[in-house]
């Protein structure tokens, strides 16, 4: 089925499972749930408790990355708030566990061994690469602007193009070891995930110091705000490599989607919209049809909801960096949701229709009592 036949056939179902035991948290032991807390009834509060200063978790072996926790701590319940620490990790660990990708869990331990045996065996090519270091990747006016911080200034460098890095290093040496690697997700047969191969820290950096400041301002009504974990990966598309990639969202809140190179033609990004979970296979509109073409060294930042997918790469090599980022707080919160018209094109419709059938009602209503006073 081609790209094109796919965008006009809206009714084929969309699929959001991406990674395939690929996720950069640790995975928690199976026999977690079981331990399940008395105050596992609990939830969240809506918004963080900036006034509180959250524990350190830096000194405890976690199922999920130290950086979580005390993200997640602002939006504990008071009730939460004043028990021991170890009882707020089992309430946070549970939280966290609810929404791990499908199947997760039991892949946990095979999937622990074969990041060991990469990280033991791979020699790096670049090692710079490992570090963030924002001078090297970024241009200057990108840093300025994150470094103010206003939403004036993430705005003005939305366009701003910024260097690229090619990798290249993963593939030669799985060809050389006979290394079976995972592939990034369900529909990429070719590239790597980089949290495999040791990059994760310099990941984490990459979404803290940079993707969460421009999306606090962006996608906040996602989590943008909120993200506190990633899943990040290498694609590629040309002769001999993946060509097209289907209709789809990404596992994500917000997406990171970097251009690294080399010469291609063709592989446009075509966005149709973003919905949540109930209206994923609704219809697009006109004026949420987005086409986009990659230029390398540039990046795209996008919801992950908004429904999207690649068209063919004609001619050439692309390789594309992506970094799924992801809020445990916004998919706790949004699991007590049933609307989400801030951010979902077609939830947004219908509450537009339920009000307009609202003032319809009442302007029946008010005419009646008219034509009665005036009788």
């Amino acid at each position: 089925m081609s790209s094109d036949r796919r965008e006009g056939q809206q009714e084929t179902t969309v699929n959001g499972n991406g990674a395939v035991g690929s996720n950069s948290q640790p995975v928690a032991p199976t026999t977690m749930r079981a331990t399940a807390t008395k105050n596992s009834g609990q939830r969240l509060r809506q918004n963080p408790n900036n006034e509180h200063r959250p524990d350190s978790y830096e000194d405890l072996q976690l199922d999920f990355p130290n950086s979580m926790y005390s993200s997640l701590e602002k939006y504990l319940p008071p009730s939460i708030l004043v028990l021991s620490r170890e009882e707020k990790v089992k309430f946070m660990t549970e939280i966290m566990l609810r929404h791990l990708p499908h199947g997760e869990r039991s892949r946990a331990q095979r999937h622990k061994d074969y990041r060991q045996k990469i990280i033991s065996n791979y020699q790096p090519l670049h090692r710079e690469l490992y570090t963030l270091v924002p001078a090297l990747c970024f241009v200057p006016t990108f840093i300025n602007a994150i470094n103010e911080g206003t939403e004036e200034s993430i705005k003005s460098i939305l366009s701003q193009p910024s260097t690229g890095v090619f990798i290249d290093n993963f593939e030669h040496w799985v060809g050389e070891t006979k290394f079976r690697i995972m592939r990034p997700n369900t529909m990429n047969k070719y590239g790597a995930v980089l949290d495999d191969f040791g990059l994760d820290t310099m990941l984490d950096k990459l979404m803290e110091c940079f993707i969460r400041p421009i999306s606090k301002v962006l996608f906040n009504d996602v989590g943008g705000a909120t993200l506190d974990s990633h899943h990040g990966f290498v694609v590629e598309y040309g002769k001999d490599r993946d060509v097209d990639l289907g209709f789809h969202v990404d596992d994500s809140e917000v997406t990171l989607n970097v251009c690294l190179g080399n010469q291609f033609v063709g592989g446009e990004l075509f966005f149709r919209g973003t919905r949540c979970e109930k209206h994923v296979n609704t219809a697009t509109k006109s004026d949420e049809i987005f086409d986009y073409c990659h230029v390398p060294g540039q990046a795209v930042l996008h919801r992950g909801r908004h429904r999207h997918g690649a068209r063919a790469t004609t001619a050439g090599h692309r390789v594309n960096m992506l970094l799924w980022c992801r809020s445990s707080v916004f998919r706790e919160l949004k699991s007590h949701q049933k609307e989400f018209s801030s951010w979902c094109g077609e939830c947004f419709c219908e509450k537009e229709e339920e009000k307009g059938r609202a003032i319809d009602a009442l302007r029946k209503k008010l005419f009646k009592v008219a034509r009665v006073t005036q009788a």
